[in-house]
């Protein structure tokens, strides 16, 4: 696993884990046995939302459907540690291996964990490439399903009564331990490149998909591995109670979870230890209230719902105020102690000799919209290829089609022998084609330097990954903002990350749709001089779409014009000036614009 994030960070990070959870386990051996069950039960909560927010934190995808894994976990444990005994008289219908099954709590808990991954490999394939509220709904689907099968299961979950008899193993010390497991764990995950990855598709999995990460496989490890974590805490949650129900593990537990979750913050590891100690907090309180209270001058009655009406409240307060959680976007030593990177030697961004792009007849139908019309055109290495046309033409469309974002509804596309239609969106970043977007899209809560990490790590099988970022850096002149949030850099400087994170893949064509948009002069005239170095400098081959068409006739060797659809010119810049179609395309106001001083 390549860890992504300095070195003292996460030294930093793994003690406070540590210390934080050895504290804890002795304060509750210190104390009395209230004070010390309240704790188990914390911990027990914090390795569940840890692992929660292992996959909700770092895809994005709010997930009620974990307290599944949770289930399935305490119920796996439990039957492998149930009491020979017991299962004979309340489980008589058991196969005879599990009947006669009786493991310690560790091995019965690695079991536990090994089977339920099992389980979410099926789930995830299941949902494979579902996305936002889908995924969310689809999450909630699993906790029904789930919760109707351990049900329905008599003569192996005893259905709706209560499963009882488990051996209760979890003391405060073995709580604490699983806990500082799943912290550590989730805090690794978020610092490797699986977890970088995932949270670049977390902030835009169109442009993730565009420097070589597959968005859905990112997405089906982090589920696994946090069912692996959530199986961890059903496992100490059962050896805990004794007994337990599948109510248990369904709406009311996944609301508290997730409301320590939402409160603390679900990107950072920190967020549910923020998240776990504030709702643990006022629910132990609220639960007090709830039963009434004497205050000597007046009584306070009961009032049924209190905890969860509070934590409802609780919840709404930290949306309205606090949207990214208590903890923010980072972690707190990241706050706290300025990161430091080992000096790389920065490695050259030039890429290997290609052949060309070629699209012949490509036709994209958009239902009875004609977006494209049988377009053909050659994009080569070592050339500037420029794409024009008035609003509306399909330039946009051509150019997601050429770079694998949209498939064309027919025609062909190639690279030399290989088809380009039959490579998923991702490979593309590894076919030598990189490219930025119209609309800037970095992943903005990363900074700089991620930004570019993540498309070295998701390229080139992650060869020289840091060499490259070095060398992209140093070639784009942003050394000095690398630790720097992307999101809150100048339009100018976001242009030039997005377009070091497309040259650190080594690509030998670079497809710019639109690059100049919104600049100034002085920027358009930095960004010219920019797309020179990468032409002559590197070699690599640029197709660029723009509306400035000083700087189109400035750059290009050959042009490219589209309207309605359709081509209707190509050539140097001279010809395609005067080539009548063209003229008529722009109303006879393309030419007085165009002529730029040679």
């Amino acid at each position: 696993m390549e860890l992504t994030s300095s070195r003292t960070h996460l030294v930093a990070a793994l003690l406070a884990a540590l210390a934080f959870v050895v504290v804890l386990a002795l304060v509750g051996d210190l104390v009395g046995t209230s004070v010390e069950r309240t704790i188990i039960v914390f911990l027990v909560s914090l390795t569940a939302i840890s692992a929660m927010g292992l996959y909700s934190g770092n895809s994005g995808i709010l997930s009620f459907g974990h307290l599944s894994f949770m289930g399935v976990g305490a119920y796996v444990s439990a039957l492998l540690t149930l009491p020979t005994h017991i299962k004979e008289a309340t489980l008589p219908a058991l196969p005879g291996w599990l009947a006669s099954t009786g493991l310690g709590l560790w091995p019965a808990t690695l079991v536990a964990v090994l089977v339920t991954m099992a389980v979410a490999v099926v789930v995830g394939l299941a949902i494979w490439r579902l996305e936002g509220s889908a995924a969310t709904i689809a999450t909630l689907a699993l906790l029904i399903i789930t919760h109707g099968i351990l049900i329905g299961w008599r003569d192996v979950t005893r259905g709706a009564q209560t499963f009882f008899g488990v051996p209760r193993d979890t003391t405060i010390w073995v709580a604490a331990i699983g806990c500082f497991v799943a912290l550590i764990i989730s805090r690794l995950y978020r610092d490797s490149a699986w977890g970088l990855r995932l949270r670049a598709g977390r902030e835009n999995a169109t442009a993730a998909a565009s420097v070589g990460i597959s968005v859905p496989r990112e997405r089906f490890i982090a589920l696994v591995l946090s069912a692996g974590l959530m199986a961890l805490s059903g496992a100490l949650i059962a050896h805990f109670l004794g007994a337990f129900s599948p109510k248990k593990f369904y709406f009311t537990d996944t609301f508290f979870l997730l409301a320590m979750l939402i409160v603390g913050g679900m990107t950072t590891v920190s967020g549910p230890v923020l998240g776990a100690a504030v709702v643990t907090l006022i629910t132990e309180i609220l639960r007090r209230l709830e039963g009434g209270l004497d205050l000597g001058f007046m009584e306070v009655p009961q009032v049924f719902g209190t905890t969860q009406i509070g934590i409802g409240v609780l919840i709404l307060l930290a949306l309205m105020h606090r949207k990214d959680g208590l903890a923010g976007m980072k972690e707190w030593e990241e706050w706290l102690i300025p990161t430091r990177r080992a000096a790389v030697n920065p490695k050259p961004l030039s890429p290997a000799e290609s052949a060309p792009v070629i699209a012949e007849n490509v036709t994209r139908r958009f239902g009875g919209l004609l977006a494209t019309n049988k377009v053909s055109l050659t994009v080569r290495p070592g050339e500037i290829l420029g794409l024009i046309g008035p609003n509306g033409s399909g330039k946009t469309t051509l150019l997601n089609q050429i770079s694998g974002v949209l498939p064309p509804s027919s025609g062909k596309i190639s690279r030399g022998e290989q088809d380009l239609l039959k490579l998923p969106s991702h490979k593309f970043a590894d076919a030598g084609i990189a490219r930025t977007f119209q609309n800037i899209r970095l992943f903005p809560t990363l900074t700089v330097y991620q930004n570019i990490q993540v498309a070295a790590l998701s390229s080139k099988g992650g060869r020289d990954a840091a060499a490259r970022v070095a060398g992209a850096l140093q070639w784009l002149g942003l050394e000095a903002v690398a630790e720097t949030d992307a999101g809150t850099l100048s339009y100018g400087d976001q242009r030039r990350v997005e377009i070091a994170r497309a040259l650190v893949c080594q690509p030998s064509l670079i497809f710019l749709d639109e690059p100049a948009a919104g600049m100034n002069r002085e920027e358009t005239d930095a960004l010219m001089d920019i797309l020179r170095r990468i032409n002559t400098d590197l070699g690599i081959g640029i197709l660029l779409v723009d509306h400035d068409l000083a700087l189109i006739n400035a750059l290009c060797h050959r042009i490219a014009v589209l309207n309605e659809g359709r081509m209707i010119a190509e050539g140097t810049p001279e010809e395609v000036r005067s080539d009548p179609a063209v003229i008529e395309a722009y109303l006879g106001t393309f030419t007085k614009q165009s002529t730029v001083p040679t």
